[in-house]
């Protein structure tokens, strides 16, 4: 590919990697456990693990929506593919394909809210689709669910965050 344009400094990071070297945890699976679901799952999003379950009788399945609290974080680790014809980059996990999901770290995300992030703010997740919008503890999104996740940086609609799942980094 022929580059589009030239920076002169590297990006900030990339939504899914970590933003951090803090202690990390994952989400436990069994035998045959999470697996991205039939709808695929979007990298640098939160996703929620449903039925079928693995051999240890836990979830197995991973998608970008679900209800309540989600079940972790889908961490960037080059995994995505590129599918769509012509395409530059791809973020989806196809169907079937193992996943990592991480319960606590420090990672970039995209705000996809309509409004700005504030230093310690919550981490909202979308219900639809798994993306990060911010506000104040206890506050009300519209079709997203209040994460244990917290804003490590401030950044407008659009732009890359720091999050972590524990305050103040």
């Amino acid at each position: 590919m022929f580059p589009t344009t030239v920076s002169y400094a590297p990006a900030r990071g990339v939504e899914g990697d970590f933003c951090d070297s803090n202690p990390r945890s994952t989400v436990n699976a069994g035998p045959g456990g999470l697996v991205v679901g039939p709808a695929g799952a979007v990298i640098g999003r939160f996703c929620w693990a449903t039925a079928p379950n693995d051999g240890d009788g836990a979830p197995a399945t991973v998608t970008n929506s679900g209800t309540g609290a989600p079940t972790g974080f889908l961490h960037r680790e080059q995994q995505g593919l590129i599918t769509t014809f012509l395409a530059e980059s791809g973020m989806t996990m196809l169907p079937g394909m193992p996943v990592t999901l991480f319960k606590t770290g420090g990672f970039w995300a995209r705000n996809a809210g309509s409004s700005a992030s504030a230093y310690g703010n919550k981490v909202f997740a979308s219900n639809t689709d798994g993306s990060v919008s911010f506000a104040a503890a206890g506050a009300t999104v519209a079709g997203s669910t209040e994460t244990k996740w917290f804003a490590m940086s401030v950044g407008a609609a659009g732009e890359l965050v720091k999050i972590s799942a524990t305050p103040n980094g």
